[in-house]
């Protein structure tokens, strides 16, 4: 039996995070909270209804109190929830929200304010919030695309909180800059879609993303000390078997290790961080 609304606020609320680990909760598709010592983070927070979902959100706008940052990384309303998104800035008035250059005139047409408001620009680091470091990343979803200013539509994000290094890897097919890059910095979790992309969705104007071969030879090639899958559930026409994803993992890459995140639970990751003795 999965929480809901309040009680899943409330767990978050409850749930310590000693150094060296985060607490990770799947809301759909690509739509996580992640929880460190200090801070709880939102990334493409979608929570709003919609008759074409698969399963109703495991929460709703009105019921989340405790966002610190918010991260999004793209303007499809999967991710950048324009229902969703004034409710939670109202009801999180402390909350900084970070999101591609390209979404911010649409973010503050949606009451958030600019001071609230940064540009998720690959070259700048930011520290949105105590104890928590963001570095965005360029995605291509199909293409790597960007704005008049040279500023990429698509990000990913690398998360640096409380001793531990996680990846969100947004929407994006792999390409070899950002192999390149993500490759040469030391993921503990990393967070990838597995749904892939094929001419019928593209004709129908569905964007897509790595598949999950990729996926799992991304993780494994790259050394990822762990993956999880995302962006595989929440639409019929878009969505795919995650059980491939681990079956391949189970196959080509066995010492590959994976969490399978259940809607609405909590996975507590715990890196070799934790059991040093200089904390």
């Amino acid at each position: 039996m999965t929480l809901a609304g309040r009680e899943l606020i409330e767990e978050i609320r409850a749930t310590g995070v000693p150094y060296g680990c985060v607490a990770v909760w799947f809301l759909g598709q690509a739509s996580v909270i992640i929880k460190g010592a200090e801070v709880t983070v939102y990334i493409d927070p979608y929570v709003s209804p919609n008759p074409d979902r698969t399963f109703p959100p495991p929460i709703g706008p009105g019921e989340i109190t405790n966002m610190d940052v918010c991260l999004i990384t793209h303007d499809h309303s999967d991710h950048l929830d324009e229902e969703a998104l004034p409710v939670l800035a109202g009801l999180n008035p402390g909350a900084k929200f970070m999101a591609p250059a390209v979404c911010l005139e649409r973010l503050q047409e949606l009451g958030i304010p600019q001071e609230r408001l940064t540009a998720a620009v690959p070259a700048d680091a930011a520290e949105p919030a105590h104890g928590l470091k963001v570095f965005p990343v360029a995605a291509a979803h199909e293409e790597l695309e960007r704005d008049e200013q040279g500023h990429p539509k698509y990000v990913g994000y690398i998360l640096e909180l409380n001793g531990v290094t996680l990846y969100h890897a947004g929407d994006t097919v792999l390409f070899p800059e950002l192999i390149e890059e993500v490759g040469s910095r030391k993921i503990d979790l990393a967070l990838l879609p597995i749904n892939g992309r094929d001419y019928y969705r593209g004709s129908r104007n569905i964007v897509g993303n790595m598949n999950y071969r990729e996926a799992a030879e991304f993780a494994a090639t790259s050394g990822f000390e762990t993956v999880i899958p995302l962006h595989y559930d929440l639409f019929a026409g878009n969505a795919e078997n995650p059980g491939y994803f681990v079956d391949h993992l189970y196959r080509h890459f066995p010492e590959q290790k994976f969490h399978m995140m259940a809607r609405a639970e909590r996975f507590v990751y715990v890196s070799a961080q934790a059991f040093q003795n200089n904390r």
